[in-house]
């Protein structure tokens, strides 16, 4: 059996009001859940994706204001890669940040595909990478002024970097049943290993840079908390979580999230990973029409709804760049 991909990646902000304005007004995704986060209710929880939600073009944060920036470093997932449809999107996402005044590099050639580094205003390392036109499982959003064409169209990859590769291949390619693919450089003539899931391409990569000798990332607003792999429905997570368990590594026990079911581990003290099922979806709850316009509680949290909603200050977008 094999994960399905990514399904989404959690991400810290210290400024929320100018996160909810890059993520919807200069990348064009849908914001399609307000909610908290469920094990710290005093934080916001944020949920980007494409018009219905769906695993695969979720980017999430949370809203931690008293946090300190991101400390980079080893031992972290150190950049998220979505995907977009041929070399003339990835010139206009390149105009698009020089109008706008976002931090991006000159484009550069990645595992024989054309790409676009960028960070969002709290340093949030992303890149965009031309998908060769690959299927998408969901739906554009296409109430933006980024033209559909041009769209963000999901994940492709996320990278880790550690200090040494073989601290985790053995739980990638054994554990996992990752598949170890070629190495490639990136523009700065540093190597990176691919890893593939499910036959790999768009969506279904992890990639992996070995940074031996550099200090040890500490998590703050501008980095990654968590990457979550899908899975079609919980008789695959409990297969999962048997394999992982099964091999002596810790797992947390299955949590519903409500819009998924998840479980926890990690395979280095600084990397967490999630399994998280493709469903019941965020539109379980609210009409698909009206996504993300409301704070949104679990059930298990509704009946806190007044004492939540008092401890939360209003989100106010403003201006990211």
């Amino acid at each position: 059996m094999q994960l399905n991909g990514i399904h989404h990646v959690t991400a810290v902000s210290g400024r929320i009001g100018h996160n909810a304005d890059f993520y919807t007004r200069v990348l064009g995704l849908r914001l399609v859940k307000k909610s908290v986060n469920q094990d710290d209710v005093s934080a916001y929880h944020l949920f980007y994706a494409d018009k219905i939600g769906s695993p695969g073009t979720d980017m999430t944060f949370f809203d931690w204001p008293q946090t300190g920036p991101d400390q980079r470093g080893t031992d972290s997932i150190a950049l998220t890669a979505f995907r977009v449809n041929g070399q003339a999107s990835l010139d206009y996402w390149q105009k698009r940040f020089v109008q706008l005044g976002v931090a991006h590099s000159p484009q550069e050639t990645f595992a024989e595909r054309m790409a676009l580094r960028f960070e969002d205003p709290e340093g949030q390392r992303l890149m965009l990478i031309d998908d060769g036109g690959a299927p998408v499982e969901g739906e554009l959003w296409d109430r933006t002024d980024v033209p559909l064409e041009y769209a963000i169209r999901g994940f492709h990859a996320v990278m880790l970097s550690i200090p040494s590769l073989r601290l985790i291949e053995p739980i990638l390619t054994g554990i996992l049943q990752f598949t170890r693919a070629e190495a490639v450089r990136q523009a700065d003539g540093r190597e990176v290993t691919i890893f593939s899931m499910a036959k790999g391409g768009p969506g279904r990569e992890v990639w992996v840079i070995e940074e031996p000798g550099t200090p040890v990332a500490w998590l703050g607003a501008g980095g990654v908390h968590h990457v979550a792999f899908r899975v079609t429905d919980f008789d695959e997570q409990r297969y999962w979580h048997e394999r992982i368990t099964g091999n002596h590594l810790p797992a947390s026990s299955f949590v519903d999230r409500f819009w998924f079911r998840s479980i926890y581990f990690r395979i280095s003290r600084g990397i967490l990973f999630e399994i998280a099922t493709d469903g019941p979806g965020f539109g379980v709850d609210e009409d698909m029409e009206h996504l993300g316009e409301k704070l949104v509680l679990p059930p298990f949290l509704e009946p806190r709804r007044t004492e939540i909603e008092a401890g939360l200050k209003p989100i106010v977008v403003t201006k990211a760049v």
